[in-house]
């Protein structure tokens, strides 16, 4: 009997790679907010129970994080309720839950890789919605997985690999914070990971040993201006063309770029759990980079 496999938010950039991940797995139904209103926790309730699921994934999120600082009530409809919601059904048709989770559920101090039974200390109104959510879920599901990323970014959509390459062609100078130390991790590697460990819980059939929340993210670690050097190094490698000037990037800290949310400097996310418990190999940051400037040069040529 092939499984049914609620997907909600299909179109964003982890949704996205989830949707053809998934397809292989089982029958993927999306949810949009085309099909339902998000903040209508009612309406959700009511439609994903109709379609009754094995299993639900929520790639849905309030993920603007500055703007979170003043849209509170939407910011926590989405990354709190909706999750407390989605772990009530999965009760109720005894699905396995995958919720997607933030490094921003940690205080971001130290230079040490976070673990996951660090104790959270978010600062700022985005980062506690996610870890209420994430305690939303722990409360109430039997059978889920979490998976806290950091840095996600993809071929599509709006992130900063996309943003670096338009102001590099746009500008023949920049400047990027230096002080913000984490993992850039692709979509497409959130969504093959998140896969791989569904389908060793559901072929075991442990929701006991493996319910959990893990850290999902490339390996080793790197600072915004490094990570914006390194885009611009494959840009060129890829012979696409630039206004920026090389030795126009410039470095800044992050008081000298304010912004409205106040952001971790230290990022880092120890991946032993995850490799140790699904027997999975997370891939370098540096790879992960090239394989989607790739991706996004086949999509738009070299422009």
């Amino acid at each position: 009997m092939s499984r049914k496999i609620v997907l909600l938010a299909s179109t964003g950039q982890v949704g996205f790679e989830l949707n053809r991940q998934l397809q292989s797995f089982g029958e993927v139904v999306t949810v949009t907010r085309e099909n339902v209103n998000f903040l209508d926790l009612e309406a959700v309730y009511q439609y994903i129970n109709k379609i009754s699921p094995d299993i639900i994934v929520n790639a849905a999120a309030y993920t603007a994080v500055d703007k979170a600082e003043s849209d509170i009530a939407s910011t926590f409809t989405l990354n709190r309720d909706l999750p407390r919601v989605l772990a009530e059904l999965s009760i109720v048709h005894d699905a396995w839950l995958v919720h997607y989770s933030s490094d921003y559920v940690y205080p971001g101090n130290g230079d040490t890789s976070w673990i996951e039974s660090d104790a959270p200390g978010p600062l700022n109104v985005y980062g506690q919605s996610k870890l209420e959510g994430d305690l939303a879920i722990e409360s109430i599901a039997s059978k889920y997985l979490i998976f806290r990323t950091s840095w996600v970014y993809a071929a599509r959509g709006n992130n900063f690999l996309l943003s670096m390459l338009r102001l590099g062609k746009e500008r023949d100078s920049l400047n990027i914070v230096n002080d913000q130390i984490g993992a850039p991790t692709p979509a497409s590697l959130i969504a093959t990971v998140s896969t791989l460990c569904l389908q060793k819980v559901i072929s075991l059939d442990s929701a006991q040993s493996f319910s959990g929340v893990y850290h999902l993210a490339s390996r080793g670690h790197t600072n915004w201006y490094d990570f914006a050097s390194k885009i611009f190094d494959e840009a060129r490698i890829r012979g696409l063309s630039l206004a920026l000037k090389k030795g126009g990037l410039g470095q800044i800290s992050s008081t000298e770029y304010p912004t409205p949310a106040k952001r971790p400097q230290n990022s880092r996310l120890n991946l032993d759990k995850i490799e140790s418990k699904f027997g999975v190999i997370m891939p370098t940051w540096e790879s992960q980079l090239s394989l989607t400037m790739e991706e996004w040069l086949d999509a738009n040529g070299s422009v």
